[in-house]
């Protein structure tokens, strides 16, 4: 059997009753260790379940994915994921191919910063289209994501934004060279997707257009959602920019047509409540 384990949020106690047992069982145990973090280190998951964890990082579930599902047909075979299983497509590969080897498989989910986002006040079932802010370069800088908040913002619904994560990234000389060196890992902060999207306007502008989203468009930052020292800050996007919410992981919520209620619970968690009392793209209908 082949088990996809969500491991909540924070730390090691929250993954569930039902995936600890099932972790316990498995011969083989493999954490997923590039589509997020959690705020604990490998070493106290693998004193916490009593069982050694093998670090499956973007090369081996990509690549080498036949290698994850060996011997899962003669015994137990534990995939980790930190959040829920199914935050990242990567992971409905490994369950294809399972199913393609003939080996059965079994999911346990648990809370992501899909679902975990309400903490901040707005309601679930008002966000559209989740998006990913990737970290540009000199020479790449990509907009599509912002069409998708445009339209978004057209029907009403927040976006929530997930930041980049680049964890054993190699350089473009590096990668041609073939030689395997890894860069520093490294995680965007909402002031850093902030600026960008900050770019991507005054762009739209000189191109003649005047976006939905503005300046003065009510966001929401989140930083490492579930731990202890979970923060959220709440103000307009150009004050987005230069709010310090500490270290990864961040989000970032771009709101659209806002209930009374989400406004209130909003200035809980409010940079400056003059944002949202002098915020005119605001309706409250």
């Amino acid at each position: 059997m082949l088990y996809l384990v969500g491991l909540g949020l924070g730390d090691a106690k929250d993954i569930t009753v039902k995936g600890l047992e099932a972790v316990k069982r498995c011969r083989r145990v493999y954490l997923e260790a590039y589509t997020s973090v959690l705020t604990v280190g490998k070493e106290a998951l693998e004193e916490f379940y009593g069982k050694e964890l093998i670090l499956a990082d973007r090369e081996m579930v990509e690549q080498e994915a036949d290698s994850l599902l060996k011997e899962a047909d003669v015994c137990d075979v534990a995939f980790l994921v930190v959040g829920d299983p199914f935050g990242a497509t990567t992971h409905s590969d490994l369950v294809l191919r399972a199913v393609r080897l003939g080996i059965p498989y079994k999911v346990i989910h648990n809370a992501s910063i899909m679902n975990a986002v309400g903490c901040c006040g707005l309601q679930l079932y008002n966000f559209g289209e989740t998006i990913s802010i990737v970290f540009w370069t000199d020479t790449w800088k990509p907009e599509s994501f912002f069409d998708k908040i445009e339209k978004n913002r057209q029907n009403g619904m927040h976006t929530l934004c997930l930041l980049d994560i680049k964890v054993k990234e190699q350089s473009l000389e590096n990668l041609m060279k073939g030689r395997k060196i890894y860069e520093p890992p490294r995680y965007m902060s909402v002031n850093q997707a902030a600026e960008q999207l900050l770019g991507i306007i005054q762009n739209r502008r000189l191109q003649g257009e005047e976006p939905e989203t503005t300046e003065n468009t009510i966001c929401v930052g989140l930083a490492r959602v579930g731990a202890p020292d979970e923060k959220i800050a709440s103000g307009t996007l150009q004050q987005m920019a230069t709010v310090e919410l500490g270290g990864p992981l961040h989000s970032l919520i771009v709101t659209g047509t806002m209930h009374p209620l989400e406004l209130e619970m909003l200035k809980l968690f409010s940079v400056d409540s003059s944002s949202f009392e002098n915020n005119v793209c605001q309706r409250t209908t």
